[in-house]
């Protein structure tokens, strides 16, 4: 059996009570006190999250800018020094390789940061389409990624720093801030629907900011499980469930981050473009159960006895307190109040497509 891997931070989130599981081949906290409380948390105060098993490429050289404008579906051209962008890389088909943010340091510098399941193939997949004057490292190993999220956010950061951290607009980042003499990247981002930031520093660093942040009485640790309700809350797509080779972006409902009349043709952009001017074969949507159940990840979705399609990711919401799912359906089946069934262990279960997302912070 192959060892699973750890983050730089995996010590000090066991000794903060985290409970680890194997989570894609990595041992990582799965909750420190329980999902509900810590997604709470994260809604009402600030929740910290370990994410350090995020895979990060630097891509430097002349030739960076035009080389990601044609393996990625968003505008490159459109970011300046200390901007991020959110965008995916296609196969010809339109199928997903991965959802990742871009990160601009400046027109020759970029760093990429890549969900963790996906840290191999993305590096193969673009050393496969690397243009001259084009150098790709992966840093995964050399960099942790601390998440620090909820209303609180900024108040509790802005006390490790003399950086006015306010001044950084969302999907923006500073670099080089200290943090209680830690050397930091600090963006505006995140992946759970709260403001916040996502903080990166070198590797050895981590554990210490790790225990610092969480001397402030308002921060709680936060595992996969809360991270994971919180996303699914405010409708932000998984990777291997809402996306995935067989699901492209405009199915998955992220059109916005795929630019498909940009000045430099793109991967997978013929399929895409085409997808976004006649409307794609499927759709996401969000789903709410009438009948008792929840819906879970891969349950068949029906409408009569046809098979509409199937169940993407799906949970009973914390915030709303209602058993809810995202589902991608074919596209005659996606307008709101369009009632459907659920399959949940052999039994079909009274459902509705409902808007999302199912959470928006005010």
């Amino acid at each position: 059996m192959a060892q699973l891997k750890r983050t730089p931070l995996f010590s000090v989130c066991k000794e903060s009570g985290g409970k680890m599981i194997d989570f894609g081949g990595w041992e990582l906290p799965v909750q420190f006190s329980s999902i509900k409380e810590e997604h709470r948390a994260v809604r009402e105060k600030v929740g910290l999250f370990d994410v350090s098993h995020m895979g990060e490429f630097e891509v430097k050289g002349e030739g960076s800018l035009l080389f990601l404008q044609k393996v990625m579906t968003n505008d490159m051209s459109k970011l300046k020094d200390g901007k991020a962008l959110y965008t995916a890389m296609c196969y010809e088909d339109g199928g997903t390789v991965d959802d990742l943010l871009v990160y601009r340091k400046s027109k020759t510098d970029y760093l990429l940061v890549v969900n963790a399941a996906n840290i191999e193939q993305d590096l193969q997949w673009l050393n496969e389409h690397r243009e001259e004057n084009v150098e790709i490292t992966n840093v995964s190993n050399h960099m942790a990624q601390l998440a620090l999220q909820g209303p609180l956010a900024n108040e509790v950061l802005q006390s490790f720093t003399d950086t006015n951290l306010s001044t950084i607009k969302f999907f923006h980042f500073f670099e080089n801030i200290c943090l209680n003499g830690i050397d930091a990247l600090v963006s505006r981002t995140g992946y759970t629907g709260e403001d916040g930031f996502e903080i990166y520093c070198a590797a050895e660093d981590a554990p210490a900011l790790w225990k610092d942040l969480l001397q402030n009485e308002h921060v709680v640790p936060c595992g996969l499980g809360a991270r994971d309700t919180l996303r699914f809350e405010a409708n932000l797509a998984l990777y291997g469930q809402e996306l995935s080779k067989i699901i492209s972006p405009i199915e998955a409902g992220i059109g916005f981050a795929v630019k498909v009349d940009k000045s430099i043709a793109f991967i997978g952009q013929e399929v895409l473009k085409k997808q976004k001017k006649e409307g794609p074969p499927r759709k996401l949507v969000g789903i709410e159960m009438v009948g008792k159940g929840i819906p879970r990840h891969g349950y068949s979705v029906w409408v009569d006895n046809h098979l509409a399609g199937e169940v993407t990711s799906g949970t009973q919401s914390p915030t709303l307190g209602k058993n809810v799912g995202l589902a991608i359906l074919e596209k005659e089946f996606t307008d709101l109040g369009q009632e459907l069934e659920v399959e949940i262990r052999k039994k079909r279960v009274k459902a509705v497509v409902v808007k999302t997302p199912f959470y928006k912070r005010t």
